[in-house]
């Protein structure tokens, strides 16, 4: 008895199993299987990205800097507040991008964009002190 119903336990199974494995198109399954990455053959036309040159400071602002100057995370001067930013910049321009650029106190350098240009850096914070 328990041979039997083990064996009708493993056909119930299989046909489970085949039963999903036909709903499966072959697109599915090469989607679902297909390289993370890809490779370049030496002598073949490379795909370049097309240059988006550089970013405007509301938009640096906007991906990367509203995190924390939104709303002041840890200190962090708040856009366009000039009691927030009044004793930053009575220490300078150049110290102000300087600790943009290289971190300091909570803020990591480049705060989160790792991929901005010190020029983009510099546009951001004129972004967020504008009209202060």
């Amino acid at each position: 008895m328990k041979l039997k119903t083990l064996l009708t336990m493993m056909l119930s199974c299989l046909f489970i199993l085949v039963a999903h494995a036909q709903q499966e198109s072959a697109d599915d399954i090469k989607a679902r299987i297909k390289p993370v990455g890809s490779l370049h053959i030496a002598g073949a036309q490379a795909e370049v990205a097309a240059a988006s040159g550089p970013r405007s400071g509301e938009e640096v602002y906007n991906k990367s800097c509203v995190a924390c100057h939104g709303v002041g995370v840890m200190g962090a001067p708040k856009l366009g507040n000039s009691d927030d930013w009044a004793p930053r910049l009575s220490q300078g321009m150049e110290t102000v991008l300087s600790h943009a650029i290289k971190g300091f106190n909570g803020m990591p350098p480049k705060g989160t964009c790792g991929n901005c240009s010190d020029a983009e850096i510099k546009a951001a914070i004129d972004h967020m002190i504008d009209g202060i």
